[in-house]
């Protein structure tokens, strides 16, 4: 026969009384410990730090392209080559350039000479100046004689025709005296239109010599605008000149390289991109949620997919995004419509890189980072 009583085979408890409050009790402190762990982890561990892994390597890539036209006779780099700043990329066929450079040189010589010409004009057109002031002496001088030899010719006249009536002086000699009278007028007349002559004749060549030199005034064959001009001609096919041969503006990698030998290429057309491995810089987007403790110089933790978690990279935060993405993309979020949910939206935050350990641990754009910010860092 059973030991068990009728009331405890019909009781169907799993748990004894005796102990069921016991384990309450400890249920209800396992909870309390649970939830005073995840306060203390909450308030001193996590909110020390955000980090998401929607993060990616970026950075400020330099687009080659040629400043000059022509057909590339010559590319000296390829895809995925490293390349330092100032190394030969491509060269492009100069002989156009040249021509030019010529043409230029050629245009400089001839302005010079033509200035070493206005200047001998202005010496000849200031001699010349000089000679028609000297004709208004002479002209004067004329004049002069001319009035005395019309004053003497007015006084015979009245003298003899004084004594015309007397039978002193014969109608033949008052005559004569008459057309002598008339001929120093004319005489005279004619000085007088040969000094305005002569004055007129003075002014405009001075004003001739005023309009030469104005061209000149003020300048040397150094300073003079046409020498000038022609100087920036040359400057500038001596620099088409040099374009022809396209060098890389930074050190990087060259990536999606588009030209061929034989190719035109015309100016400002992408030839290839040279991507500055040495410096780059992580775009993590975080929550907006878990940015209002963030702060530009604070210290951040990232690791790669790449390389995975046993190499870590030590960056520095410098700045937000003006937007979130959602605001930059190409159809944004009508969030004034009717229909609207809220969504968490994500503020791109930039993290330079450490060099040295860029170096040692080389990574290239796009690639996928997690980045963990020390918000307890204030430096």
């Amino acid at each position: 026969m059973s030991d068990e009583t009728p009331n405890d085979a019909g009781s169907g408890t799993v748990v004894d009384k005796s102990k069921r409050k016991n384990l309450l009790l400890g249920l209800g402190g396992a909870v309390v410990v649970i939830g005073g762990l995840w306060f203390l982890y909450e308030e001193f561990i996590a909110s020390r730090s955000v980090s998401t892994d929607n993060a990616y390597v970026a950075g400020e890539n330099a687009q080659v392209t040629p400043l000059t036209s022509g057909r590339v006779i010559e590319v000296l780099v390829t895809d995925t080559q490293p390349v330092r700043k100032g190394q030969l990329l491509f060269r492009i066929e100069d002989k156009d350039q040249q021509i030019a450079v010529q043409q230029a040189e050629a245009n400089l010589a001839m302005m010079q000479r033509r200035y070493g010409q206005s200047i001998a004009n202005n010496a000849a057109l200031g001699a010349a100046a000089g000679a028609s002031d000297a004709q208004i002496n002479t002209a004067r001088a004329g004049l002069a004689s001319a009035q005395a030899s019309l004053t003497k010719a007015e006084e015979d006249y009245k003298r003899r025709a004084a004594l015309s009536g007397t039978g002193a002086v014969s109608n033949e000699e008052l005559t004569t005296a008459r057309q002598a009278l008339a001929t120093a007028k004319a005489s005279y007349q004619e000085a007088e239109a040969a000094v305005a002559q002569a004055q007129e004749n003075a002014r405009s060549a001075r004003r001739q010599e005023e309009a030469a030199v104005a061209l000149t005034k003020g300048t040397t064959v150094q300073t003079a605008p046409e020498i000038l001009q022609a100087q920036a001609q040359l400057a500038q096919a001596k620099l088409d000149l040099e374009r022809t041969i396209v060098r890389a503006p930074i050190d990087g990698v060259v990536s999606k390289r588009t030209i061929q030998v034989g190719q035109r290429i015309q100016s400002g057309s992408p030839a290839m991109i040279v991507v500055p491995v040495g410096d780059l810089y992580v775009d993590a987007n975080f929550k907006e949620d878990q940015l209002g403790k963030v702060r530009s110089g604070q210290k951040a933790v990232l690791t790669s997919d790449f390389y995975g978690g046993k190499v870590e990279y030590h960056g520095k935060v410098v700045g937000f995004s003006g937007g979130t993405g959602a605001a930059f993309s190409l159809i944004p979020a009508q969030n004034a419509t009717g229909n609207w949910i809220k969504v968490v939206q994500r503020l791109p935050v930039r993290i330079q890189l450490d060099p040295k350990e860029l170096k040692e641990h080389p990574l290239r754009i796009g690639l996928s980072m997690e980045a963990e910010i020390d918000l307890t860092d204030n430096d």
